[in-house]
Parts: structure tokens; C-alpha cells; sequence
């Protein structure tokens, strides 16, 4: 199981990871009822400049700073499952990224110390042996008072507050 990244502004568009400490999937008749999992934020790692040690060390610093994530402080995130519904394409998620979208996940997202109700669709699928979720959805950094230098400071205009998460959830049955 893995969280993938995406945070932009005008210059370009850094892409990382987290990894997932634990958690667990609750199946009832076949179908996810529940759930949580425990990202481990002081895992986080960038993709994108892999090949550039030092710029990859400043970036990955930078975001486990207290401008971003203060993992000192708060070295995991939690979600936890709320709700689970059928998705159904409408006009109001004009902006779905997942193709195939069956279910409609609904959950507490805490980061740092605030926790936001968020909802987002994802493709399920499950087995005997397994239940696979992956969701492909965006949220904003500032609900979670992640703002560089402050809410108000032009240097945090400079950041979209929009992220694309990416979940890839892999749970096997007991």
C-alpha cells in the first residue's frame, strides 16, 4: 500500500510518497463498510529529483519542516472511514481522476493536529484473498493549516493549494 503526491506551482510539479505505517479494511458480505489506515509522514519521500541528491534532500526537508508537515511534531496522518456508497457520475464531480470509479469513500483525514471530513471516489475490488482500493482524488493543503510562512504570506501564493493524492490500498483477508 502506498500514497503518492502531487504538489505544483507555476514552475513545475514535484511528485513523491508516503508509506503506509498500518490499518485495516472492514468487509461486510463482500463489500468495504469501514476502515483506517496510518500514513507514515516521516516517510515521505520525492520522486521527481531523484537524480539531484542535494535538491531532493532540500525539498524533502523543506516539506517535513514546520512550514509543511512538522514531522517532529507529527510524524503520521490518520483517515478513517466513515462511509462507504456506490458512485454514481453526476454533474458535481465534474472532477473526477480515477477511471471506473465504483464506490464513493467518505472519511476523517487528519493531518498535523486538524482533522477535515473529506469524500472522494474510488475503484474497489474484492476477492477472496484480497480487497484492492485505489482512489485518485485533490485536496487543499491550507484546510490543514499548511500554508509556508504563514496563511497571508505572498510566498505561499507562490504553492497551489490544491495536492493530488494518489491511494493504492492493498489489504489481504483474515
Amino acid at each position: 500500500s502506498l500514497v503518492t503526491w502531487a504538489g505544483s506551482k507555476p514552475t513545475g510539479t514535484h511528485i513523491g510518497t508516503f508509506n503506509i505505517k498500518d490499518g485495516a479494511l472492514i468487509i461486510k458480505d463482500n463489500k468495504l463498510t469501514g476502515g483506517n489506515f496510518t500514513i507514515n509522514i516521516a516517510s515521505l519521500a520525492n520522486q521527481d529529483l531523484a537524480a539531484d541528491a542535494e535538491n531532493k534532500g532540500k525539498l524533502e526537508g523543506h516539506l517535513k519542516s514546520p512550514d509543511f508537515f512538522d514531522v517532529a511534531k507529527y510524524p503520521t496522518a490518520k483517515f478513517e472511514i466513515t462511509s462507504v456508497e456506490p458512485f454514481i457520475a453526476d454533474s458535481t464531480n465534474k472532477d473526477v481522476v480515477i477511471k471506473d470509479a465504483t464506490h464513493t469513500i467518505k472519511g476523517n483525514l487528519t493531518l498535523k493536529d486538524s482533522t477535515k471530513n473529506i469524500s472522494f471516489p474510488a475503484k474497489i475490488t474484492i476477492d477472496d484473498k484480497t480487497a484492492v482500493a485505489s482512489a485518485d482524488f485533490k485536496i487543499d493543503r491550507t484546510q490543514w493549516g499548511m500554508n509556508y510562512k504563514g496563511p497571508n504570506n505572498p510566498q505561499d501564493w507562490f504553492i497551489s493549494k490544491t495536492v493530488n493524492i494518489k491511494l493504492a490500498i492493498n489489504a489481504a483477508k483474515k
